[in-house]
């Protein structure tokens, strides 16, 4: 019998303790999730991220001292391995968008389904990016800059593949088995892609994209 995997370690970050406690009673319920610790603002959140080393950290946006999103980049600026999914009231896209680039792995709102929640932390632990089609078409409905002419250009054949499933919210793994390739040899692709798109993680390669498909 194959061993159990460890279960995935979660932070709960919020400024509000009764949300935390909401999230923190559901979540320890779950087999598979374990929460290794709470936040209460973004400054405290990489901070206890150092300390705890979690998989995923749910994020809420609007937090006093440090927001969501300069905690997002103060994690991706130290290296953290951790997949950020954002757990927010907000419903306009505008709000997400600056997060996505941040290099948040997704995002959920709080009144979201108790097991809909957990499925999105598996999910985003797996690998996936939770883009939803709304929200990628308000992406690319924002005047932004276009990408340096040729950006993406010396991108191989096989990577443009790749980053297309990337672009779907497909994991290294089932890359893996829809291309008859290693992980291995996708996770070589992944980085190379995200080397010569100039783009921090899979996160921004994926709008990325989704902004050039549709030019």
């Amino acid at each position: 019998m194959p061993d159990t995997p460890p279960p995935i370690r979660v932070l709960l970050v919020d400024d509000h303790q009764v949300v935390r406690r909401g999230l923190r009673t559901f979540l320890e319920v779950q087999d598979d999730i374990e929460v290794v610790g709470e936040a209460a603002d973004g400054a405290e959140a990489v901070e206890r991220t150092a300390e705890l080393a979690p998989d995923v950290v749910l994020m809420d946006l609007k937090m006093p001292r440090v927001d969501g999103i300069e905690a997002l980049r103060l994690l991706r600026e130290r290296g953290s391995a951790a997949r950020v999914l954002i757990v927010t009231s907000f419903t306009e896209h505008r709000t997400m968008v600056p997060a996505l680039r941040a290099g948040a792995a997704g995002y959920v709102y709080k009144d979201v389904d108790p097991e809909a929640l957990a499925g999105a932390i598996r999910s985003v632990h797996a690998g996936h990016v939770l883009l939803q089609p709304e929200l990628a078409a308000a992406l690319l409905a924002e005047d932004v800059p276009a990408p340096p002419q040729g950006r993406g250009g010396n991108l191989t054949e096989r990577e443009r593949e790749v980053l297309s499933h990337i672009a779907d919210g497909r994991s290294n793994r089932e890359i893996a088995r829809t291309l008859h390739l290693s992980e291995k040899t996708v996770k070589t692709h992944v980085s190379n892609i995200l080397m010569k798109l100039d783009v921090a993680d899979r996160t921004q390669a994926a709008l990325w994209a989704v902004r050039n498909q549709a030019s």
